[in-house]
């Protein structure tokens, strides 16, 4: 029924734009890894004249925020529409599986007409269906239409700005030749963020974000030339944004400001302006997620906005109701898992740890190839780091983050714990729970559990859309929260073990874990009934818990079988456990190393598995083996 809807909409959509030969084209300059450091942002520092002059003839929006602190959650809810975490692609490097009626919205752009071209970046971690675009390829552009009077959405990507061009050195070289020597930066006349230490290596670092991003300028500059030799410039609608925060520990991956806030600059000729949006030269403080760019595309293009895309149109007729808040997410990123959730308003910003017993920086092999990174952890073990910066290497993250962003921009004064501020705290933390309901996260789902259940259903997003699953949605995110809400919460996590949904009972064993301190006597007999639960990620939780009870000679059996015969994912969360229980896995070394076990190809949990395993090893042995 939904796609016969759908069907009709596209129908009714396509016969009225066709009748409007007027219709805007519209351009998508996005690029990798920044921040708004920009200009046209006040920023002192940045030489971007060609996004400057586009923010000069078009509108700022200074609060725009995106779903991820990294980039393939965030792309996949730009071309969806929707939270990676109700569609299943939340977590970093993973392939979910969309529902036939769920589309990227260039489709419907196709439907109603018009050529769509992508250049070339992808990166949605989900089998986007072939009539997404008429060509995704480096070679992909506007000018390869073949009706010139078609209009076209065109997507260009520039990638030199990626985190990478920040750690490779031949690649900063190679991304800024085209830099003239006025264009270059004096690393001395930066101001760092206070989350990083004043050390030559993290200014070169921060120097060297500088000059990628004039480097990108060049490349948009280029582009917008290309539109005006083509006299398309007063026919199309120029979006400019970027997919996440700077590539640089604690902004990328992370979801404070430092990761999450990004540039969005539209110009839009006059002639496609409604009223009183877009007016050159104007800023804007709407709150816009990254979710929105396609719906607001659609509405700019006359295109019917499917009832299933959670974003919202903030340009066109019938734009609606500003936001009140922007959400989002971090979940597994490459090899570690960290499940965080954030609420922003115009003002706070709040977090929720919901495994706050793992520090901020867990060892990554990715990010720890970074400069900056290498130089925080060198000064946190020569104790030199300023308080700031320490902060991220405490044992354990606070349960709850509040921020003031007016005050605080850089987010580093949590409030979660002054009386002044309890009632934003609320209001945030009722805020962020609502939303969790209401768009079926399900990154609250273990991972192994949400692949055994979408061999089932076929996808992900149909998981918690069952018949009479409102009840359980409820249970899953009421339990992950009692899970660290502290000993008043054990005789309910206690009750919660016996839940017919295992994704609850992972949450209770996690939680009677997290407070080992109170948790004996019962809660100690029933994660040992627990070792034998029918999910395996319900087994590895109350293996974890008996860990920290102090009694882990059962639990270290269970670990070492989930971690070399369990099927994908559930070894990686037995490994992760063996890793985070310390001088408790030594007596089972030997037969950890069968968990270095892995063919090259087969699948990226087993390359994650073995730098996990690699990295327990070192500990324990006090060894450096390599962690590729």
């Amino acid at each position: 029924m939904r796609l016969l809807i759908f069907a009709c909409l596209v129908g009714l959509a396509s016969a009225h734009v066709t009748a409007d030969q007027d219709r805007p084209n519209i351009l998508w300059l996005s690029c990798e890894d920044i921040s708004p450091h920009l200009g046209c942002y006040g920023d002192p520092n940045a030489i971007t004249p060609n996004i400057d002059q586009l923010a000069k003839e078009g509108v700022r929006f200074s609060h725009a925020f995106t779903t991820a602190g990294v980039c393939a959650p965030c792309r996949s809810g730009i071309i969806t529409g929707m939270y990676q975490t109700t569609l299943g692609t939340h977590h970093m490097r993973c392939t979910a599986k969309l529902p036939d009626d769920i589309k990227p919205f260039p489709v419907y752009l196709r439907g109603a007409g018009y050529y769509c071209t992508n250049n070339s970046k992808t990166d949605y971690q989900f089998d986007h269906p072939k009539d997404t675009w008429d060509d995704s390829s480096g070679k992909a552009h506007w000018r390869k239409r073949p009706d010139k009077s078609q209009p076209f959405f065109s997507v260009f990507n520039f990638g030199g700005c990626h985190e990478s061009g920040i750690a490779n050195s031949e690649k900063y070289r190679s991304v800024t030749e085209v830099l003239a020597p006025a264009q270059r930066q004096d690393a001395n006349a930066l101001a760092l963020p206070p989350y990083y230490p004043d050390t030559p290596i993290v200014r070169e670092d921060w120097k060297r974000n500088y000059e990628l991003i004039t480097a990108m300028d060049h490349w948009a500059g280029d582009l917008l030339d290309q539109l005006k030799k083509d006299g398309l410039y007063e026919n199309t609608i120029i979006m400019f944004w970027s997919d996440h925060g700077v590539g640089l520990p604690r902004a990328k991956r992370w979801l404070y400001d430092s990761g999450t806030h990004i540039p969005l600059v539209i110009r839009i000729p006059s002639k496609f302006r409604g009223s009183g949006e877009g007016l050159p030269g104007t800023t804007t403080d709407r709150l816009v997620s990254s979710i929105d760019f396609g719906p607001t595309v659609l509405r700019l293009a006359g295109v019917e906005i499917p009832t299933h895309v959670q974003g919202q149109p903030f340009l066109g007729d019938g734009a609606q109701t500003p936001r009140e808040y922007v959400y989002g997410g971090r979940d597994r990123m490459d090899e570690r898992y960290d499940i965080i959730r954030t609420v922003r308003d115009k003002r706070f910003r709040y977090i929720r740890n919901y495994e706050p017993l793992k520090t901020y920086y867990q060892y990554m092999n990715t990010p720890e190839k970074g400069a900056t990174m290498r130089e925080l952890r060198r000064l946190h073990e020569a104790g030199e780091l300023p308080a700031e910066a320490e902060a991220l290497f405490a044992s354990t993250k606070p349960v709850e983050e509040l921020y003031n962003c007016v005050a605080d921009p850089h987010q580093v004064n949590n409030l979660a714990d002054d009386p002044a501020f309890a009632d934003q705290l609320k209001r945030m933390r009722d805020a962020h729970l609502r939303w969790v309901k209401q768009t079926r996260d399900i990154g609250l789902i273990p991972e192994p559990i949400i692949i055994e259940r979408r061999e089932k259903l076929g996808n992900e997003y149909a998981i918690l859309r069952q018949p009479g699953q409102e009840q359980t949605v409820s249970r899953i995110a009421d339990t992950a929260v009692l899970a660290s809400s502290g000993p008043s919460a054990l005789p309910n996590l206690i009750a919660a073990t016996d839940d017919p949904d295992s994704a609850v009972r992972y949450w209770a064993a996690v939680g009677i874990g997290n407070m080992a301190g109170s948790a004996k006597g019962d809660a100690m007999q029933r994660m040992h009934k627990m070792l034998h639960d029918e999910s395996s990620a319900v087994r590895t939780a109350a293996a974890r818990a008996l860990c920290r009870m102090g009694t882990p000679e059962q639990a270290l059996d269970v670990l070492i079988d989930e971690m070399t015969t369990g099927q994908q994912w559930e070894r990686l969360h037995a490994a992760i456990v063996l890793d985070e229980i310390d001088e408790q896995a030594r007596p089972v070394i030997d037969a950890m190393r069968q968990g270095l076990q892995y063919t090259p190809g087969f699948n990226s949990e087993g390359k994650y598995r073995v730098r996990v395993i690699n990295r327990a090893l070192n500990e324990l042995e006090g060894t450096n083996n390599t962690v590729k």
